[in-house]
């Protein structure tokens, strides 16, 4: 066991890993064995209507059913029918935003912190379950994110630039953050140097080693990962059987709804590659199988490889971090942890 427990911190556990390597199911399944509630890491799944392209786990038919058991503090039952619970267990943070608009790290880490809260309160161990990493560390680590606001005037010069351009200008300024950003992502790019520009060096929360800064919880870090064949294995799997669930009419509706095809590229992955396919080849037949046939999905496929890998990179700097490759693995470190 690398993390220590501390009794006079709250405990926090935190399960990690790259995109479809299982997290979901293990916090669901750790939620249930050990009386918690789950905090969702996703930078996408906060987002309403991004369902099945984001992996965000099915919401109960019956969320009534459980309204009874999760009475919070100063919360009326018309707030209390706005909770999310998959498998009965309470989720926080999905669909809390518009896919319209921009949902910050700082405002993550702010409702991330009160949901910790309202779980202790309830005598309850919070589980925060998620492939971003920046928001995690933002949440459970000891950090102080640069306030930075908007650059109209730099923000317009560098929109005029390519994205190719403004990843060779990032990789240059903070090679750290260049390892695991979006680099087809042009907003990211052009608030990643924003924020340099603003407090003269790279992100500090990219740059810092982990065991020099001292969290307020006391944490159990859990990465659950695979061999990289067969975790393309199952990116493949989960990615035509999300084909299958209907992603492609998600983004549909969500181009209809107003979001907007720039805004579905800077989503990333199935969001960008299903809408350029919509956009510019305007399909007779809009099917999986159609879709299937083309580029868009190989380059798909690729991009979620890379994908993985850069979150792997990402929490491969976290020495605090048990790798565990099964569910009895992860009982036994929580039960030691609790």
């Amino acid at each position: 066991m690398k993390e220590k427990r501390n009794q006079n911190k709250p405990q926090v556990i935190v399960i990690v890993g790259p995109t479809a390597s299982g997290k979901s199911n293990l916090g669901i399944l750790l939620a249930r064995k050990f009386n918690g509630e789950i905090i969702s890491a996703d930078s996408r799944q906060v987002y309403k209507g991004m369902d099945i392209g984001t992996g965000k786990v099915p919401k109960d038919k019956n969320q009534r059913l459980y309204l009874s058991h999760d009475r919070s503090i100063n919360t009326t039952f018309k707030n209390r029918t706005n909770k999310y619970f998959s498998e009965g267990i309470r989720h926080y943070l999905l669909d809390i935003a518009s896919p319209k608009q921009n949902f910050t790290v700082d405002r993550y880490k702010k409702l991330g912190e009160k949901a910790i809260q309202t779980i202790l309160n309830k005598n309850k161990i919070p589980i925060i379950v998620g492939g971003t990493g920046f928001y995690i560390d933002a949440l459970v680590r000891n950090l102080n994110l640069p306030e930075v606001p908007p650059n109209k005037k730099l923000r317009k010069e560098l929109e005029k630039k390519t994205v190719e351009e403004l990843f060779a200008k990032l990789k240059k300024l903070d090679p750290t953050r260049a390892k695991t950003i979006d680099s087809h992502n042009k907003r990211r790019l052009i608030r990643a140097l924003e924020i340099i520009s603003a407090i003269g060096t790279p992100i500090p929360v990219l740059n810092t080693k982990y065991e020099k800064l001292n969290s307020k919880y006391s944490l159990l870090w859990l990465g659950v990962k695979w061999p990289q064949k067969k975790l393309a294995e199952r990116i493949k799997l989960r990615l035509d059987s999300r084909l299958e669930d209907g992603m492609i009419k998600e983004v549909q509706k969500l181009i209809k709804s107003g979001a907007g095809y720039h805004r579905l590229f800077n989503f990333g992955l199935e969001y960008r590659q299903i809408s350029l396919w919509l956009k510019i080849t305007k399909p007779k037949l809009q099917t999986p199988k159609e879709f299937k046939k083309t580029e868009y999905y190989q380059k798909l496929l690729r991009e979620i490889i890379k994908y993985s890998k850069r979150q792997m990179t990402w929490f491969k700097r976290n020495k605090e971090i048990n790798w565990v490759d099964s569910s009895n693995q992860a009982i036994k470190s929580t039960q030691n942890f609790l």
